[in-house]
């Protein structure tokens, strides 16, 4: 090694067990090419090219003469010397490296008027953001809506909405009446951690709304306070509330609720989230097909009775860093997770896919994704290695079935000002790619996007990337909105259009619409639910396509069999003429089956009935 320097940073310490097969199996399934052993007992991950970067030379194989603690009829190193061995079969991955327009594109939008701990797209065409309230700026009003129709003008632009409590570090997610009206559950301290709040979308592109937030704590409330909840609609149209802390750096509120409350106490306890405290916050959930709960949190994941809450299936520990099996994944150790693509007929098991995080101390950001499959008789996680590290990245699902990874640092954790290193490059995931080949280098920013960043899918196919408020002393907190411009809208291909009559599907409905296409490719539609997004967290995401068949200028758009393959709610519906989406329209799949349209029944909420 060189003097003073290590040649590869992960480090492996066991005293009993490292063998030069061990040291290798353990860097290889992490996808580093390059491992070496030292002083008998240490193993070492990294890169070819670290070698170089540290300064080592080579030395008499004589001087690497320690035993391996495993095994010691072999030797693992010696004193400041390295056994090393390098991979030479089939890549372990690789890496895409698009250049021009297949790169995409980031593009200023707009100068902002908040710093957005939350956005959410509403089904009125536009886009909610909501700040610190309280604890943000003295001006701020907590809430603002943005018209990308008028960013020409910014006074027309933003839409000043007010909220009455703080609702930083809440969650959001769009609801299934017929008003797509949004909701926002808790919030930092005090009477905000019990808060509700609802907003109906209104006004249209180009056309003020006049409805603002609507909370009355006093008549509203959740059961318990919670500071980072999540949240998600259940296949009976009703409201899971799930985790979070009693407020600002509080105890743990280990528990999960219904909204409207049920008859009964309608909290459960979750021993899980007790055990696990502070590391599950903003815990990821989805519908599985077989209609129980995904839940992801830490390094942990279960399955739970939808009815019950119970654990049905215990899945095996996420895997975290090469070095460090404690490494986690959801707030403060932030990484970013969404729902694989589901295909008709809808009879393959879900896929998840969680990328970056951190490990608890050192907070040493990841450089892996992982995916697997909840429902499938013994299900393992896959580890894809990641072009960089990223803790407190952002993912956004696009209407062609791939991701878009953004924003993050290169090391620390989610906080203020506990993260080095913006990283400023996008990453593309194709899951219709072999595994550990699905990944894309793709167009950088100029602009950090580290601790309460956000992005969130536009109707156009572009991405929205907002925030930023890290609190470092050396990265701003961040006011401009960017857009990231995928590859399949800067082709020069002419995009297709449709029109439909029938927006509100029931499940396994066959729904015409009438279509402009110009020979791009196959077609197909997708449907991507409405999400919220915040803290790598994108509440409501879902991406599927349905079965389509055309002829002439009408397709005939299958909907989704049931509410476990899609749960009720508002959906994005885009065209695909190959690879180049047409803009979406707001549908409706399911309707309200909880009623929700008639709730709540209070003076200070407006309903818009069922």
């Amino acid at each position: 090694e060189g003097v003073g320097k290590r040649v590869w940073k992960y480090q492996i310490i066991s005293q009993t067990a490292n063998t030069a097969t061990s040291c290798l199996t353990q860097c290889q399934k992490f996808g580093y090419q390059a491992a070496g052993l030292e002083y008998g007992s240490e193993c070492f991950c990294g890169d070819d090219v670290d070698r170089a970067a540290a300064g080592s030379t080579t030395a008499p194989e004589s001087e690497c003469n320690v035993a391996c603690s495993g095994d010691n009829q072999y030797l693992c190193g010696g004193g400041s010397r390295l056994s090393w061995y390098l991979w030479k079969g089939t890549p372990l991955y690789v890496w895409n490296y698009p250049t021009g327009t297949a790169a995409g594109r980031y593009q200023y939008l707009i100068g902002g008027v908040c710093i957005p701990l939350l956005t959410t797209a509403g089904v009125n065409g536009k886009y909610t953001f909501v700040e610190k309230y309280g604890t943000g700026p003295p001006n701020s009003t907590g809430a603002y809506e943005l018209d990308v129709s008028q960013t020409g003008d910014v006074s027309k632009a933003w839409r000043p909405m007010h909220v009455k409590t703080d609702v930083f570090c809440s969650a959001s997610i769009t609801l299934p009446d017929k008003a797509g009206r949004q909701i926002n559950i808790g919030g930092w301290s005090g009477t905000s951690t019990f808060g509700v709040r609802l907003y109906w979308p209104d006004g249209s592109p180009g056309v003020p709304g006049v409805n603002d937030w609507q909370e009355n704590v006093n008549e509203l409330s959740l059961q318990k306070g919670r500071w980072y909840p999540s949240a998600m609609i259940l296949t009976n149209g009703s409201i899971l509330v799930v985790g979070g802390e009693t407020g600002s750096n509080g105890p743990p509120q280990p528990s999960l609720e219904i909204l409207p409350r049920p008859p009964g106490a309608g909290v459960y306890t979750a021993e899980w989230l007790q055990r696990t405290d502070p590391y599950n916050l903003y815990p990821f959930l989805a519908i599985l097909p077989s209609g129980g709960i995904f839940v992801g949190y830490y390094n942990e994941a279960r399955i739970l009775d939808q009815r019950t809450f119970n654990t049905i299936k215990t899945l095996p520990n996420i895997p975290g860093a090469v070095n460090n099996p404690g490494a986690g994944r959801s707030y403060p150790l932030e990484g970013t997770a969404m729902l694989l693509p589901q295909y008709a007929p809808f009879t393959a098991p879900l896929g998840i896919l969680i990328c970056g995080g951190s490990t608890i101390g050192a907070a040493i950001a990841l450089d892996n994704c992982v995916t697997t499959e909840p429902e499938a008789a013994n299900p393992a996680w896959t580890i894809e290695r990641m072009p960089s590290q990223r803790v407190m990245p952002y993912m956004t699902a696009l209407p062609d079935g791939t991701f878009m990874i953004l924003g993050g640092a290169y090391q620390g954790a989610a906080g203020f000002g506990l993260a080095t290193g913006p990283n400023l490059n996008a990453v593309l995931y194709d899951p219709s790619k072999p595994l550990n080949q699905r990944m894309s280098v793709m167009a950088n920013t100029t602009v950090p996007r580290m601790y309460h960043s956000e992005a969130i899918l536009m109707q156009d196919g572009r991405v929205l990337v907002s925030g930023s408020d890290p609190q470092d002393g050396k990265n701003p907190q961040e006011y401009r909105v960017e857009v990231f411009v995928p590859p399949y809208l800067l082709s020069g291909r002419a995009r297709p259009s449709f029109t439909i009559a029938n927006k509100d599907w029931a499940y396994g409905a066959s729904v015409p619409i009438t279509v402009r296409l110009n020979g791009g490719g196959a077609t197909r539609v997708s449907l991507m639910g409405a999400e919220s997004s915040t803290h790598g967290n994108s509440m409501g995401q879902r991406t599927l396509f349905p079965a389509v068949s055309c002829g002439g200028t009408t397709c005939t758009i299958t909907a989704p069999p049931r509410a476990n393959v899609a749960p009720p709610g508002w959906y994005q519906l885009f065209l695909l003429d190959g690879p180049t989406p047409s803009t979406s329209t707001w549908i409706r799949l399911g309707g309200d089956p909880a009623g929700l349209g008639n709730w709540p029944n209070f003076p200070d909420f407006k309903r818009p009935g069922v």
